[in-house]
């Protein structure tokens, strides 16, 4: 296979395999037999594109030209293969889960779930490969309507109004700045390629680009950059695999990808530098890194209290495009390979207790390691990557921010990494160690093992060794990323 057919087909495969899921849905079995299928063909369809990006290569596919100068182009660069590796593998790993959770709460219309769920991962790979800002804006935005089935599956009161929430910022945020945003940049620079070193130096003027550069990033609503955040914690509402997934990988991951994306292809660090365009936005950042940290230690009700830490660590990775150099571009690259496997281990450990306990609060779960080892062994090793512990992945990411923040010489920045990790201690240790070494309160003993069904137990397992194996195999990651920045 060529790397350019590969390319087409990556998007194509959950495309297609969207109506076959449809088709197979009187027949659980068929359904899921299909899901898994359509997800293990695209995880290979982009295995099949790491040896050329490797070496240097970007395969690229132009699919339409609809106006002069303006085309559906995908082309395949470091990061993007990164972020689609990533969300390709953890579709796999989410689709098994799925099976055990779906059907252990018993939910309903599970086929239009794995239906939205394959045309989300058509978005999120168009999305990770595309060309330009339009191809991008594209599926960018076919991301948003087709999570927006998920985020509101259960059609309680409750579901519809997060529903609202979610679909009012994101197509306002992405349609009333984002768009203007790209129009403008258009009209600078006649072109939306994604180009190595930017398109915008010589074109803009440091007033521009630092106004320029803020509607892209609050534009870029999926970054959940406060205070355009509220749709994240609304979204935690739906099923725990759409939260695994969607808002621990491909939604949140979409948009902190685009803010590196423009940030690299777009500006290009050494022009941000130059102008100092990011430099306020920085602070931004940091800001919503502390704040989200404090209001996830408020939180009892434990996916609130996950979607707030993710709200907080996504500005990670923001502050690591507005750094403007390349430690911090490659350390909030990584970010987003190492975040994506330690944050989706915790929300799978969330959904198995509320599968096997029926617990949803912080408080309830006192002593319920003893009834579910697995899940909550599974749980510290998550808790302890996204703090930024060894032998864990979430490490090498931070390590690299931190670096970035040096080089930029912004000591205050490397402070709020730290009072950040410290911050993750606070609100994510305390539930293992309650679950533990901690007494279950009278009447909700839970006598003998009582983990959730066993494709959950696989799902959450493979994600904790995730994390494990990063730590000591993270070279890959950085090595492609080093492709996308000049040396």
């Amino acid at each position: 296979m060529s790397p350019e057919t590969a390319v087409w087909l990556a998007p194509a495969i959950p495309l297609a395999g969207a109506p076959l899921i449809a088709l197979a849905g009187r027949s659980p079995n068929l359904r899921e037999a299909v899901t898994l299928i359509t997800a293990a063909l695209l995880f290979l369809v982009v295995l099949q594109l790491v040896p050329e990006v490797m070496a240097g290569g970007r395969p690229a596919v132009t699919v339409l030209e609809m106006l002069p100068g303006l085309t559906l182009a995908f082309e395949v660069e470091p990061l993007g293969m990164v972020f689609a590796v990533v969300a390709s593998f953890l579709w796999i790993v989410t689709s098994i889960y799925s099976i055990g959770y779906m059907r252990g709460h018993h939910e309903k219309d599970q086929t239009r779930f794995y239906v939205c769920f394959a045309l989300a991962l058509s978005s999120a790979v168009g999305v990770a490969f595309a060309g330009n800002m339009l191809t991008l804006f594209i599926f960018y935005e076919a991301l948003t309507l087709t999570t927006y089935p998920l985020v509101t599956h259960s059609g309680t009161k409750e579901a519809v109004a997060a529903g609202r929430t979610y679909l009012g910022i994101l197509l306002a945020t992405s349609i009333g700045l984002q768009l203007l945003a790209i129009v403008w940049t258009w009209t600078l620079t006649g072109t939306l390629d994604f180009t190595t070193g930017g398109i915008l130096q010589g074109r803009a003027s440091p007033t521009v680009a630092a106004v320029l550069y803020a509607l892209f990033l609050f534009g870029i609503g999926k970054a959940a950059l406060m205070p355009l955040h509220r749709w994240l914690p609304a979204a935690m509402v739906a099923p725990v695999p759409v939260s695994a997934l969607l808002h621990a990988v491909a939604v949140v991951k979409a948009g902190v990808f685009t803010v590196l994306k423009v940030s690299i292809y777009l500006f290009g660090i050494d022009f941000l530098a130059e102008v100092g365009a990011s430099q306020w936005l920085m602070y931004v950042a940091a800001a919503t890194i502390l704040i989200g940290s404090l209001v996830a230690l408020k939180q009892d009700n434990l996916k609130r209290r996950l979607a707030y830490s993710t709200v907080s660590q996504l500005s990670y990775i923001v502050l690591g495009a507005t750094l403007a150099n390349s430690l911090g571009a490659i350390g909030g690259g990584m970010h987003i390979a190492m975040h994506a496997f330690g944050k989706i281990t915790l929300f799978f450990c969330a959904g198995a207790i509320d599968v096997a306990l029926h617990k949803k609060q912080v408080s309830e779960m006192r002593g319920i390691g003893r009834a579910m080892p697995v899940t909550m062994t599974a749980f510290l090793i998550g808790s302890l990557s996204i703090i930024g512990l060894p032998p864990f992945g979430g490490l090498w990411s931070k390590w690299y921010l931190g670096l970035g923040t040096l080089e930029a010489g912004e000591y205050a920045l490397l402070a709020v990494l730290m009072i950040s990790s410290l911050l993750n201690v606070a609100y994510l240790l305390p539930i293992p160690i309650r679950a533990f070494f901690s007494t279950a309160e009278q009447g909700n003993e839970t006598p003998g093992l009582k983990e959730a069904p066993l494709p959950c137990v696989l799902a959450l397992s493979v994600t904790a060794l995730g994390c494990l194996f990063l730590f000591f195999f993270p070279e890959p990651v950085f090595r492609v990323l080093s492709l996308m920045v000049p040396s």
